[in-house]
């Protein structure tokens, strides 16, 4: 209820323009609107200058405009309004529009796979199951792809192309599965020798599938990303000694394997 003086209280204001006393006092903390002067009883009262200043700070806080911009816009002529409104629309599209594509990833995550990878390296993980290739295996594979194309995204699709010759290859399939089962193997097991003899020459059949894209120039850390995704699960001696013996008759035969 109003004063004698025609004023109404802070309560009153804050009821009348649909905030809390907090949110006032808040606006009057930012400056956006002034504090009234106080009656003689120690109160602030608020007139209807004052109420219309509180309703159009509210408003324009609520359109998302923030709060340090809230003052300028009031104090500004019709011009500068519209100017500083249309700059206030075009920052709020565009964080609706960044909003819009998180919501998307998280949609996406509920997908597996298909946020990290696309169609063309899921089918060659398909292809693997279906090849018979041990789950486990297949596993190591999709984590590989995914280094792959974070450490090195200028080499993925020459990889998957390499993948998808090699997958025509019934030889090269059977070795890769011996290569798997030898992780159990002892590490001095003379197997591995001739199985990392069989897997080069196999590789070297096809050289033109282990030559760098044209142009490709390797960056100054590209041993370490190599070494990233090619040893990536590598905790097994018996299979680190099978790469190491495979890298090492690939560079023996010209192949620019990095070394670790």
């Amino acid at each position: 209820m109003a004063s004698s003086t025609g004023g109404i209280t802070i309560s009153q204001a804050a009821a009348f323009a649909g905030v809390t006393v907090k949110t006032v006092r808040h606006y009057h903390q930012h400056g956006l609107i002034d504090e009234p002067r106080r009656d003689s009883s120690g109160y602030r009262r608020y007139g209807s200058a004052d109420l219309l200043r509180l309703v159009q700070a509210r408003t324009l806080a609520a359109a998302g405009v923030p709060l340090g911009e809230v003052r300028p816009l009031l104090d500004a002529n019709a011009e500068q309004f519209t100017a500083a409104l249309a700059d206030v629309e075009q920052r709020l599209t565009d964080r609706i529009a960044d909003l819009i594509a998180r919501r998307d990833t998280l949609r996406q995550l509920a997908d597996g796979d298909r946020l990290l990878m696309p169609d063309r390296a899921l089918a060659l993980l398909d292809r693997l199951t279906d090849l018979g290739f041990d789950p486990d295996y297949v596993a190591g594979q999709r984590e590989a792809m995914v280094l792959a194309r974070a450490l090195a995204p200028e080499f993925f699709d020459f990889f998957l192309t390499q993948l998808e010759h090699r997958l025509d290859d019934p030889e090269y399939i059977d070795l890769t599965k011996q290569a798997w089962d030898a992780r159990s193997w002892a590490p001095d097991d003379p197997r591995i020798d001739e199985l990392a003899s069989a897997l080069a020459d196999n590789l070297l059949v096809n050289r033109e599938h282990l030559a760098a894209p044209k142009g490709f120039q390797p960056p100054p850390d590209g041993a370490t990303r190599y070494g990233l995704i090619n040893h990536h699960r590598e905790d097994q001696t018996a299979w680190t000694r099978l790469n190491k013996l495979v890298e090492a008759k690939l560079r023996s035969a010209g192949v620019p394997i990095p070394y670790q």
